[in-house]
């Protein structure tokens, strides 16, 4: 609409004719002509133009600055991604606003850091969860623990399903039965004994399938004894202690990749 179409409906108010008489005549609403009218006094004939539509502040653009320093942290940091990142900027500037994780994500695929293709290959899995914490422990052992000397140490963890609460995280020396089951009972004594355990078919948690007759190992005695009922997931199906297994990535990526080799397993258990 024409600047001196609004106009004339701004005298027309003016000169005393009802807004809503006006606004029908021109075949807008009342809402527009009391805008119109508010515009032409605050910015006189000038506030009758149109205004761009535009919006006066875009959330999804940053600077340059903020643009290099997070392509820099990708490259230090492969394993970070657009979440870890926005955390970390938040951490840097706590006073500077954060970009929108979707707007991180766009700058590391628009410089290359990122292969937006695999996120459209990831397979969709049924998750589950028990109702309360106390319920289920997952139970793991996990390689990557190096000491100085270049020995590896194995690392039993556990999670509560329903909580993620971290309830076990003890280096072995050896991962024996007995050391399992000792880091176990420690984890029980200080947080509390569950009502089910999961694992996988490692010969320290079952001898289910020991040759050329099942045994009971140290761990599932622990658990009759306990009152814990022990459950296995199925042979080559990782996804079924999931929560752990993410655990372990972000032990990885948060401390382990990070860290190095420790001069001793008490370090490593601190560090842990």
């Amino acid at each position: 609409m024409r600047v001196e179409v609004r106009f004339r409906a701004v005298t027309e108010v003016a000169d005393g004719a009802p807004v809503i008489e006006v606004a029908n005549r021109y075949g807008v609403s009342r809402q527009t002509v009391t805008a119109w009218r508010k515009r032409y006094a605050a910015s006189g004939l000038g506030g009758l133009s149109d205004r761009s539509r535009r919006p006066r502040t875009s959330p999804n653009q940053i600077s340059p600055q903020v643009e290099a320093t997070i392509c820099e942290m990708r490259r230090t940091h492969r394993r970070w991604g657009a979440r870890r990142i926005v955390y970390e900027l938040g951490r840097l500037d706590p006073y500077a606003p954060a970009p929108a994780r979707a707007t991180v994500h766009r700058v590391l695929v628009r410089n290359g850091l990122v292969n937006p293709q695999e996120q459209l290959h990831k397979r969709v899995y049924k998750r589950w969860e028990r109702e309360a914490p106390m319920h289920l422990w997952q139970l793991d052992l996990v390689g990557g623990v190096f000491l100085a000397g270049g020995r590896e140490c194995k690392l039993l963890t556990g999670i509560d399903d329903h909580s993620r609460f971290v309830t076990v995280a003890a280096v072995l020396e050896q991962p024996s039965g007995s050391a399992v089951c000792e880091a176990f009972v420690g984890a029980m004594n200080r947080w509390g004994v569950p009502f089910e355990v999961l694992t996988d078919n490692g010969n320290q948690f079952t001898g289910r399938h020991t040759r050329p007759l099942p045994v009971e190992v140290l761990f599932e005695r622990t658990c009759r004894e306990y009152g814990i009922t022990a459950r296995l997931t199925k042979r080559r199906s990782p996804t079924t202690t999931g929560k752990i297994e993410r655990f372990h990535r972000t032990l990885r990526r948060e401390l382990l990749d990070e860290t190095g080799a420790f001069d001793t397993i008490e370090t490593a258990q601190t560090a842990i």
